[in-house]
């Protein structure tokens, strides 16, 4: 056991100073925590599986507890005294971990921080969230569903992927992942879906290099089920980002009729060629667009059959995957996106043909983003009916109790938060 001890801490030693170093570019808040992380392993190639495991882990936890550590810690604590913090309290390190790894001063903080006992504060800080998200929060559910919720954001995501339906099935993808050690087991929810116990690395993986498979959480898979495309059909993905639910739509499609994946950057778009080429898919058609009243997208006005509205959101659903969002978003930048959505959904909307389906979707908990914009959507278009999420899955042999509109959150279906609303154009309309 002291064998044990010493080696974490000898390894421990050398990555302190790159984490306290990570952390602190962090926690500006001026870049997204996943874009520092990728720069800093790749400004440092030498580190192991192991060490930018330990890094990014240590950040995320910190950023995920960022509140509960500055009450603990002290509103001034340095990045240093954070990560000394969650190590101790967090992680739950014994004083002798800390030897040589912390001065004398220091231990003496450590043991104080250990020993420390906090008031039970507001809802905001037992939350982990910044006031004015719990106060939005807490104007749609009790404090004790915030909590709940809230508590589920704080714990890291599952790995899920989606099976590609074009190259393989799941119950073969399933025994092969098994076979190379691998836990896995299929998704409750979606049909493609398997869910990887722990983290591994699944780059060079032979069904990740072929194609037969997509990193995809089991919530986002279900935006693209509610799509329902059919072979044949032209389909829109308004918002298509990097691409994952573009795919998605192209497999379901069997790589038949045509798949436009729109997005005003250009960046995001090269990102899904490489996805393509592994993905067997000949019907996707990726389009640069300058803004949503684009000509390219005014070309198709009333040919579509399917348009998919991922809707640029607060992303507050993903705060497992990207705790620090919670941080960086205010009531402000959340009131400038509800204005987008709307002008994005009305924009979409003109390109589905009568009788045509178009599906709004956001990775947002809250209802400003979601039902607002919908409500707001339906009222000024009588030519669009919502048409129950529930039934569409229930269709496809789904059955999840969701209602009219598809309402996931991390504590109730351990998936990413995620609402969506199906809409459709009347067919004399």
């Amino acid at each position: 056991m002291q064998k044990t001890v010493k080696a974490a801490e000898a390894i421990s030693r050398g990555l302190i100073i790159q984490t306290t170093q990570v952390l602190g570019t962090v926690l500006s808040f001026e870049h997204p925590a996943d874009a520092v992380l990728s720069r800093h392993f790749r400004e440092h190639r030498d580190l192991g599986h192991r060490d930018r495991g330990f890094i990014a882990e240590t950040v995320y936890g910190i950023v995920r507890r960022l509140r509960w550590l500055r009450r603990l810690a002290g509103p001034a604590a340095s990045p240093r005294q954070l990560l000394l913090a969650w190590l101790a309290r967090g992680e739950g390190w014994p004083m002798r971990q800390f030897e040589g790894l912390a001065s004398a001063t220091e231990r003496d903080w450590i043991e104080g921080i250990k020993s420390a006992t906090l008031d039970e504060g507001t809802v905001a800080e037992r939350a982990d969230l910044p006031d004015w998200l719990a106060d939005r929060l807490l104007a749609q559910h009790d404090e004790a569903e915030v909590l709940r919720l809230a508590h589920s954001l704080n714990r890291p995501a599952p790995l899920d992927l989606r099976v590609n339906v074009l190259k393989a099935d799941r119950d073969a993808v399933l025994a092969h992942l098994r076979e190379d050690g691998f836990g896995a087991e299929p998704c409750a929810l979606s049909p493609h879906g398997i869910r990887l116990s722990g983290k591994p690395a699944l780059q060079k993986h032979a069904l990740f290099v072929d194609g037969s498979f997509e990193v995809q959480d089991e919530g986002s898979q279900l935006l693209g089920l509610l799509v329902q495309p059919k072979r044949g059909e032209l389909v829109v993905d308004f918002c298509a980002g990097a691409g994952g639910k573009t795919l998605q739509l192209g497999a379901l499609m069997r790589s038949t009729g045509r798949l436009y994946a729109f997005d005003v950057s250009e960046k995001r778009l090269a990102k899904l060629k490489p996805r393509m080429a592994r993905s067997g898919l000949s019907n996707v058609h990726p389009v640069l667009i300058a803004h949503e009243n684009d000509a390219k997208v005014k070309r198709l006005n009333g040919k579509a059959d399917r348009v998919l509205v991922d809707a640029p959101c607060s992303g507050l659903g993903t705060l497992r995957r990207n705790p620090d969002l919670k941080w960086r978003q205010t009531a402000a930048s959340v009131d400038e996106m509800v204005a987008k959505q709307g002008a994005i959904l009305a924009a979409a909307a003109r390109l589905v043909r009568p009788g045509g389906r178009l599906v709004y979707a956001t990775c947002s908990l809250l209802v400003d983003e979601n039902d607002a914009v919908v409500d707001a959507f339906l009222a000024a278009n009588p030519a669009f009916t919502a048409v129950p999420a529930e039934q569409v899955l229930h269709s496809q042999g789904i059955d999840l109790p969701t209602g009219e509109r598809l309402r996931l959150s991390p504590d109730a279906h351990d998936t990413d938060g995620f609402f969506a609303a199906v809409l459709e154009r009347a067919a004399n309309a």
